[in-house]
C-alpha cells in the first residue's frame, strides 16, 4: 500500500506523526490534496482543518491556525503556531473567543487593532468550522 509520512507540529508539541494515504488541508489559494509521491512543495496554509486519511482507513483531524506546509515525495510536514487535535477542540471556549474577537473588532481604535482583531476572528471562525466538520464525520 502506498503511504506518506505525515507530521503535524505546533509550537508546543508534535500533534500527529504517522503514515497516511491522503492529506487535505487549506492552502492560501484553495484546498490542497496530497498523495504519496507528490511533487515537492513549500507553501503557506490558512486556518482550518487538516484531514489525514490514515493507512488503516481511519481519519484524523487537526485544526491549524495557519502555518507552513512542506511536501516531499515521502513526507508531509505541517508547521503551525497553533494546532489542536479535533477531539480536543472545545466548542464553548471557541465560541467565547469568537465573541471576544467580534467585540475587539467593534472597539478597534486603530488600523493595527482592527487587523489583529480581524485576524483573531477569522481564526476562531475557522476553528468553529473545523470543529463542526470533525463532529459531522464522527
Amino acid at each position: 500500500m502506498n503511504t506518506i509520512h505525515v507530521d503535524v507540529v505546533s509550537a508546543e508539541e508534535s500533534i500527529f506523526s504517522g503514515e497516511a494515504r491522503f492529506v487535505a488541508l487549506p492552502g492560501e489559494a484553495g484546498e490542497l490534496g496530497i498523495y504519496p509521491r507528490h511533487t515537492p512543495l513549500i507553501t503557506r496554509i490558512k486556518a482550518g482543518s487538516v484531514r489525514i486519511e490514515l493507512a488503516d482507513g481511519g481519519e484524523e483531524f487537526v485544526f491549524v491556525a495557519g502555518g507552513i506546509l512542506e511536501v516531499q515525495p515521502d513526507c508531509v510536514t505541517v508547521l503551525s503556531d497553533t494546532a489542536i487535535r479535533g477531539r480536543d477542540l472545545d466548542e464553548e471556549k471557541a465560541n467565547e473567543a469568537k465573541v471576544a474577537a467580534e467585540e475587539a473588532v467593534r472597539n478597534a481604535k486603530s488600523d493595527v487593532d482592527l487587523a489583529l482583531a480581524s485576524s483573531e476572528l477569522a481564526v476562531m471562525a475557522a476553528q468553529i468550522a473545523a470543529l463542526r466538520k470533525y463532529r459531522g464525520k464522527r
